[in-house]
């Protein structure tokens, strides 16, 4: 795996902010041939720094009328059970993310759902149900605000 470059964390920078630029579009924002810039973002996707490409869709329009937070916590804490837990919520329609915690909660999920019945269902038959779950709570999601990961250039990047 190769050291970044300015340039590198240029095309980051940019992609995060737009991920529809054209590759004629990315180049002349960071200073490159169209041909140099799509071989420096091929080798930072082969390098798994840059991941999926993916679109934002507005919940509303596609049938998401209520999106929650579930806390969950674990009743033993072995790896089998982090891992069986997490296998079967990674596989929910539902799920739209997941986070693994310290602290209380072993597992915070970002679930998407049509409305308070379907989540009732979801966390009664999805989480509730699994013999690993020894809690969980729900907190409704009113609204969100996200951002890009900020990106950490070193000092001595050329």
């Amino acid at each position: 795996m190769r050291t970044l470059d300015r340039i590198d964390y240029a095309i980051i920078r940019a992609l995060q902010n737009n991920g529809r630029l054209s590759n004629k579009e990315l180049a002349h924002v960071v200073g490159l041939a169209p041909s140099s810039c799509l071989a420096r973002v091929r080798a930072l996707r082969d390098d798994g720094v840059l991941g999926e490409t993916r679109t934002e869709v507005a919940p509303g329009r596609v049938g998401v009328g209520l999106q929650a937070m579930v806390f969950v916590r674990l009743r033993l804490h072995e790896r089998d059970a982090f891992e069986s837990f997490r296998s079967h919520a990674l596989a929910m329609d539902e799920l739209v993310a997941l986070y693994q915690l310290s602290g209380a909660d072993d597992f915070l999920a970002h679930v998407a759902v049509r409305d308070a019945e379907h989540l009732r269902q979801l966390t009664m038959d999805g989480f509730a149900s699994r013999p690993e779950v020894g809690h969980l709570s729900t907190s409704l999601l009113f609204g969100a605000e996200t951002r890009t990961l900020p990106v950490y250039e070193p000092d001595d990047a050329s």
